[in-house]
């Protein structure tokens, strides 16, 4: 049998941010009509070991007739890493015929991750975000801040922009980047690029900002609800584990609040456990909806301007599903990455 192998490059060259947002959108609604399958994700986290390793299976009912597909994410999450110069995801998307079981294509899952997360994120700021927000701050430097704001660009018209990480260098690449590209600029409706600055403070880069996302690794919050302005939509995508958290659990009483998963949510969210440890909850009650309810019109969204909106993304197998998906057709089409027999 040939399996098409898609390397890290490859994958970033066949998934574009744009094709992507369009199938996050789409699988999330075909989740929210019962199209889609998946367990919660499992962790192996070893004592003393240098990280933990995810296991993610999903599958999807064939679509315009086509067959359905089972997938398996398998991510090995090391914290260390970025201070090698490597990602912190890195692992594997293995593609399988819903019919027969066969594998039909394996996908670096570090590059499937990057551009899916922060296509999500676009959507749910698509979705959820005021027409009108101008400003956008996020909050770290990594990975994900590069890809969040890369995806963000085709969503709202954005004049300013401030990113704000600890290690101010760190910070002043990813607004290099972003400048020198015009990322930030390239919005629906832009006439110019966004004025990119670096924060001196995670409340500097807050205080005007309509649409927030923190792509952190923080324990402790970095973020909180007085810094917030009223009517702005937060994107919390970081510290995706019970023992971490980006987002003081004042924020997530106070919001309005979306997610993924109501299960991931309830078993991988730590600000939003807490919160209902604290009582500031009462539990999954809180969440109004699912983005996929949303998005297949069985849910309300933002309810007026001036209402705090907050998602809370945590990742989800049949994202991983989708996006490799999208990949593997243009990758076809396009004659990109390597045909090998098993």
């Amino acid at each position: 049998m040939k399996v098409l192998v898609l390397s890290h490059r490859d994958v970033l060259a066949a998934l574009q941010p744009e094709a992507c947002v369009a199938a996050m959108a789409a699988v999330l609604a075909r989740h929210a009509r019962g199209e889609t399958f998946m367990p919660l994700r499992s962790v192996m986290a070893p004592p003393g070991a240098s990280g933990f390793m995810g296991l993610m299976p999903g599958w999807s009912r064939g679509r315009d007739g086509g067959t359905d597909v089972f997938s398996l994410k398998t991510v090995c999450i090391m914290p260390g890493n970025p201070a090698r110069g490597l990602d912190a995801h890195q692992g594997l998307v293995t593609l399988f015929d819903g019919e027969t079981g066969v594998p039909t294509a394996i996908l670096d899952a570090s590059a499937i991750t990057a551009v899916r997360t922060a296509a999500v994120t676009a959507v749910a700021t698509g979705a959820l975000a005021r027409p009108d927000a101008a400003t956008l701050a996020v909050l770290g430097a990594g990975t994900q801040a590069r890809a969040h704001l890369r995806a963000l660009a085709g969503v709202r018209a954005f004049e300013r922009v401030w990113v704000y990480a600890p290690t101010t260098a760190h910070a002043e690449d990813v607004a290099a980047e972003v400048s020198a590209a015009g990322l930030a600029g390239a919005s629906a409706g832009a006439s110019a690029s966004a004025r990119v600055t670096v924060a001196a403070s995670a409340q500097e880069a807050l205080r005007d900002a309509d649409v927030v996302v923190t792509v952190t690794n923080a324990r402790e919050p970095v973020l909180r609800r007085e810094w917030l302005k009223p009517g702005a939509h937060l994107n919390a995508v970081g510290a995706s584990s019970p023992t971490m958290r980006e987002i003081d659990t004042a924020t997530v009483a106070a919001s309005a609040l979306f997610c993924d998963s109501r299960e991931s949510l309830q078993n991988e969210a730590g600000e939003f456990r807490l919160a209902v440890t604290e009582g500031l909850i009462a539990g999954v009650e809180h969440v109004r909806a699912e983005l996929g309810e949303v998005l297949a019109g069985t849910a309300a969204g933002r309810r007026d301007a001036g209402e705090l909106t907050m998602f809370r993304s945590l990742g989800l197998a049949i994202e991983d599903l989708a996006a490799a998906q999208c990949a593997v057709a243009t990758a076809t089409e396009q004659g990109i990455g390597t045909e090998v027999e098993l």
